[in-house]
């Protein structure tokens, strides 16, 4: 007798852990069931992918998606309605929300307010704070969160440990690994007079590259004193990169699309406050030594560190102007442009995209395209030639810094759990979002 599926995915070319090569994708409660042949089998459902690419499901482990507090930048919604329009099939979401995600009862709350209104499997991270850091190794451990988030430099409020006792009480509290947002906070303060008014060039000597080297370094030392593992978010320079190479055994470590798409002075001269974020865009040495990290495995994932603001705030002169631009719907059809021009190999960008977050953060059933894995999968034409628009972007504040981009890839379908949410550029199931979970956080089952 013939097997049954309730989805076959069938006729494209899958990219996973065998290689790459024409298969058909079985789905079955969810799971993928069967990756092959299955031209005899039946299923509720066929998604005819004869000409198009099979991925795993895209992870992007860094987005703000800025609810509660500051919805008219973004929210969960727009958010992760941008996700599932881009490819991506799952985001770990940033504590700096208003109020802070800190605690046991603001994760509940951000878990309550995806519910249903999320298009995409989500988590949410606990930032780090000296009022808590005694406390976050149980906070980590909740259900619906990724891990701690802690800004060592280039943040406000309660959100910002710079010193090293805060930091190394954070470490013996922890017992998964920690995110940093590593620019040291000192030399920030130190070189803040250095930005010249209405001049978005002096961005990256105020946030230089030693500032951020210097913060790495540091954490580095805290981490094997305490014998713990960290992660380093969106990093920027070279020599970080080569700090990095010398201590994988506990550090790894992220970049952005943006970072290795754009270089300074030229971004800041055509993009102006568009172009602003932190750690900067920096120059064509630092984006070399990130493409180096990316060709010999240093850089561990892809991640977008989406973070809008609205065109009248991005619009204020420099310095008044704030950081952070859209990113989750734009990842995928930038990264696989990278991959039509010869930066990196596909394999690599799977690599990137779903392994690597799978490893980094222990993800449960996630990551793979493999049997017994949820079945998210990205199904992306290799062959597209599409523009980027303002004009198609979901996020709240409707700008993209890479409006104009020519892309030479994109992402044709979103498939989460076995169910279809994207389909040719339109959502097609909505607010049908899980949280993630996690290898080492595991709840027992009833």
């Amino acid at each position: 007798m013939a097997d049954t599926f309730d989805l076959i995915v069938r006729g494209g070319e899958v990219v996973n852990h065998a290689g790459r090569g024409l298969a058909d994708v079985g789905v079955r409660g969810g799971l993928i069931a069967d990756i092959g042949d299955l031209g005899q089998a039946s299923a509720g459902e066929v998604f005819d992918a004869r000409g198009l690419t099979v991925l795993p499901g895209v992870i992007d482990t860094q987005v703000h998606f800025r609810e509660p507090g500051m919805e008219w930048k973004e929210d969960l919604e727009t958010g992760s309605r941008g996700a599932v329009l881009g490819g991506v099939t799952s985001v770990f979401e940033m504590p700096n929300t208003d109020p802070n995600t800190t605690s046991a009862e603001a994760l509940a709350d951000k878990l309550a307010r995806a519910k249903n209104r999320m298009h995409c499997d989500h988590a949410f991270y606990i930032g780090g704070t000296h009022e808590n850091a005694r406390d976050l190794g149980e906070l980590e451990r909740l259900p619906g969160c990724c891990g701690v988030k802690v800004f060592v430099g280039s943040s406000t409020d309660s959100l910002l440990i710079a010193d090293d006792e805060g930091l190394k009480t954070v470490l013996a509290a922890i017992r998964r690994r920690a995110a940093f947002h590593s620019e040291d906070e000192s030399r920030l303060v130190e070189r803040k007079p250095l930005a010249r008014p209405g001049d978005w060039t002096s961005h990256s000597e105020v946030r230089d590259a030693e500032t951020a080297l210097r913060s790495s370094r540091r954490l580095i030392a805290l981490a094997r004193a305490a014998g713990k593992r960290i992660h380093i978010l969106h990093t920027t320079t070279a020599d970080e990169i080569e700090l990095f190479a010398l201590n994988k055994d506990i550090v790894t470590c992220e970049i952005t699309p943006q970072h290795l798409s754009m270089a300074a002075p030229e971004c800041y001269e055509r993009l102006k406050g568009l172009a602003q974020m932190n750690p900067p865009i920096r120059d064509a040495r630092h984006q070399a030594g990130l493409w180096r990290g990316i060709a010999l495995g240093i850089a561990d994932v892809i991640g977008t560190d989406h973070s809008p603001h609205t065109l009248e705030e991005k619009a204020r002169s420099y310095p008044a102007s704030p950081s952070g631009m859209p990113g989750v719907q734009t990842l995928v059809a930038i990264m696989l442009t990278h991959v039509a021009e010869g930066r990196l190999t596909l394999e690599r960008f799977v690599d990137l995209t779903s392994h690597g977050a799978g490893r980094v953060f222990s993800i449960a059933g996630k990551g793979r395209m493999a049997v017994g894995y949820d079945a998210d999968l990205t199904i992306v034409d290799l062959n597209a030639r599409r523009t980027i628009r303002n004009e198609d972007q979901a996020n709240r504040s409707g700008w993209t810094a890479f409006d104009g981009f020519a892309a030479k890839a994109w992402p044709m379908a979103t498939i989460i759990r076995g169910r279809i949410v994207m389909r040719d550029d339109e959502v097609v199931a909505e607010g049908t979002g899980h949280p993630v979970r996690f290898l080492e956080t595991l709840e027992p089952t009833q």
